[in-house]
């Protein structure tokens, strides 16, 4: 399904819609950004007394059917969409919550923002970071955007840097250990903490020149203040959202919802995190990387490559990651820190899927479907990120997709296939 070309009606209207509704049905895209508007909009609706069901789909179609008001996030589709292009998703959510009389969380809205790429008080968020400020609820300051204040486990696991260590908790504590850092981290040690990472990620072997501009969105980071939020800084209340949206999308909404997080729900997301993390690092240390004209191809091999066991506090070491969740994240990762190109996919061969994501908003999804459809695949996404399931991959993409999981049946295609088509559509 291509992306649609309704309207995107203004914060005021659809909250006077939503304020009239009998019933809610909320569907986001898999992506943190959404999974934060999504998580600011259901806040909202539960405070106002509106019954609501949320829920997150890799290709996202409003529900049809009785009464009930359908609202997309993070994709244009329907009479009722928040699509997240030109400004993040959770901008435009953090507007219709206050139009309905919420006060809306400006730290999850700000988590969205940067798990759109963008940066607190850019792109229609100033209003959610002048109301974080006012309330002392975060404080810019020299470092890293991490969720933890375990330094280590922070690196080895962040999406929103690739370094040496990355992918390698013992490794990251080493080179921590270098420095010397004290206990209680001051402003000039984490800035200490910061010029060691910049100047990992652009040293690393295989980095791109894109590398040393992208590092900077996990540079001065705005930490959080006190009890403001579930994790250390914004940008790591972001790249765990962004984790969560498709290795754990119901934990992922209900941290955004939830405006006081319990501390199991906080480990089941921080270990959820780390699990991810851990096998998009560890795959793209594995893979078999070829550079064509415009695109960046990395192929791994999840099943076969070493995941996070026990001595990582994750999951089962017997459970190999799962290829639908993993592979959008080492496709943004190979894109921001490898690629020299202005596309990188990430393809798994043995489970028929690939990912693909942009640098600029070119209609990859659109590119994905069209390919897929030349090969008797599934395709989706959104303008600059995209996937192909084909063979076994259709089945696998929707066991990871509750809302598509009487999709399309598994097909004979090839993925290598479809990953030719999607080149030459590109």
């Amino acid at each position: 399904m291509t992306e649609a070309t309704a309207a995107t009606p203004a914060p005021d209207a659809l909250a006077d819609v939503l304020a009239d509704a009998p019933f809610v049905r909320l569907v986001a895209t898999d992506d943190g950004d959404a999974v934060a508007a999504t998580g600011l909009l259901a806040r909202a609706l539960r405070t106002v007394g509106t019954p609501f069901q949320a829920r997150v789909s890799r290709d996202p179609v409003p529900d049809a059917g009785d009464d009930a008001v359908a609202v997309t996030v993070g994709a244009n589709r329907g009479p009722h969409a928040i699509p997240g292009s030109g400004r993040p998703a959770s901008t435009t959510a953090f507007e219709i919550a206050r139009a309905l009389g919420d006060d809306p969380d400006p730290v999850v809205a700000l988590a969205g923002v940067v798990a759109a790429g963008s940066v607190p008080g850019t792109d229609g968020s100033g209003d959610a970071l002048e109301a974080a400020e006012r309330a002392e609820l975060v404080r810019r300051r020299p470092g890293v955007a991490l969720p933890t204040a375990d330094l280590a486990d922070g690196l080895a696991s962040s999406t929103l840097v690739r370094t040496p260590y990355s992918g390698d908790t013992e490794a990251a504590r080493a080179a921590l250990a270098e420095l010397g850092l004290p206990a209680d981290l001051d402003d000039d040690a984490h800035r200490r903490l910061a010029s060691l990472v910049a100047v990992d990620v652009a040293d690393a072997d295989g980095a791109s020149e894109r590398a040393a501009s992208a590092v900077e969105r996990a540079l001065r980071p705005y930490a959080t203040v006190g009890d403001a939020a579930p994790f250390e800084t914004v940008g790591g209340y972001a790249d765990a959202l962004d984790a969560l949206s498709r290795a754990a999308p119901g934990t992922g909404i209900a941290l955004a919802l939830d405006a006081d997080p319990s501390d199991g729900l906080r480990t089941a997301a921080l270990d959820a995190w780390r699990t991810h993390g851990l096998a998009a690092h560890r795959a793209l240390d594995a893979a078999t990387t070829g550079r064509y004209d415009g695109c960046f191809v990395a192929r791994v091999d999840l099943a076969g490559s070493d995941h996070p066991g026990e001595g990582d506090a994750a999951a089962d070491a017997d459970a190999a990651p799962d290829a639908a969740a993993v592979l959008p994240t080492i496709a943004r990762i190979a894109r921001d820190f490898r690629s020299p190109e202005p596309v990188a996919v990430a393809v798994d061969e043995a489970a028929g899927l690939l990912a693909a994501s942009a640098t600029e908003s070119i209609g990859l999804g659109d590119a994905c479907r069209s390919a897929a459809g030349e090969v008797g695949g599934d395709g989706w996404g959104t303008a600059d990120r995209g996937g192909i399931a084909v063979g076994p991959g259709v089945e696998a993409a929707d066991e990871a997709d509750e809302a598509n999981r009487n999709g399309p049946e598994a097909t004979d295609g090839d993925i290598t296939g479809a990953l030719a088509a999607l080149r030459e559509a590109l």
